[in-house]
């Protein structure tokens, strides 16, 4: 398992760090193929559970939330939409299901909306760029932080009922980590416009609600009584694996820096 892992992240992690530089267009695109891909995950984890989802129009819908995010559209319209069209096939389908349609419109906002955010966070000016590697960077030292942390020193589980080998330890370990990260990203990138109190600030947003968002992923997960998303990324699972601690980190960090 570790040569795929090694393989994935030689090709991926070049290829989101030149897609985080370009901007724009491009990483619109990017985080609605995140978006679309987690949405299909969703889907087949729902399937294999036995919830009547409405698969297809989850994805487009959650897709096309995730893309009128990125480019600013009008939100509340497109929920709306969203909502209306869900609600009017679900009336029309042989079988109809009020939980699958509750499901289906879950996804729909967590797996298109919430993520999508990534876009909103590339866009602020001057600093998004600079923003968005801190982000990505501080979510790496976390997971591997909380990982070696938790394997080797862990003692006191987080959540056994939802992600059994996540400890304290671990968590504070990558809370710790994801301070360290900000705190270098403000000296080198932006001493001037960010505080070492934001800073600091951005750190606890990004170690505490990108471990939250980990653990909604595993509630998903463990509720279907799944390990992995997915297996489109060799040694890392599914797209919604690798983005799960996006789920909620981006949308906190893009509205915390926003109103700063």
């Amino acid at each position: 398992m570790l040569l795929p892992r090694i393989l994935t992240a030689v090709v991926g992690i070049p290829l989101l760090l030149f897609l985080i530089h370009w901007g724009g267009l491009a990483f619109s695109v990017f985080v609605a193929g995140v978006a679309a891909l987690s949405l299909h995950e969703y889907g087949v984890l729902m399937g294999l559970a036995g919830h009547r989802t409405q698969r297809l129009n989850t994805v487009l819908l959650g897709t096309a939330l995730a893309l009128g995010l990125a480019f600013e559209g009008p939100l509340p319209l497109l929920l709306a939409a969203a909502v209306a069209l869900m609600v009017g096939r679900e009336m029309f389908r042989p079988a109809r299901s009020l939980e699958g349609l509750a499901l289906g419109f879950f996804g729909v906002v967590l797996l298109g909306l919430m993520p999508a955010h990534l876009a909103l966070l590339r866009n602020l000016r001057p600093h998004g760029e600079a923003l968005t590697f801190t982000l990505f960077a501080a979510v790496w030292v976390m997971d591997t932080a909380a990982f070696a942390v938790g394997k080797t020193l862990g003692r006191r589980k987080l959540a056994e009922s939802l992600s059994p080998k996540k400890t304290w330890e671990g968590a504070i370990a990558g809370l710790a980590g994801a301070l360290a990260v900000t705190a270098g990203a403000r000296a080198a990138f932006f001493p001037d416009a960010v505080t070492v109190g934001q800073a600091l600030g951005i750190g606890v947003i990004i170690g505490s609600c990108g471990q939250l968002s980990d653990l909604a992923e595993s509630m998903i997960k463990r509720a279907v009584g799944a390990k992995d998303s997915g297996s489109l990324l060799p040694g890392h699972g599914g797209v919604m694996d690798r983005f799960d601690s996006f789920i909620l980190g981006a949308p906190a960090v893009y509205y915390y820096v926003a109103f700063l």
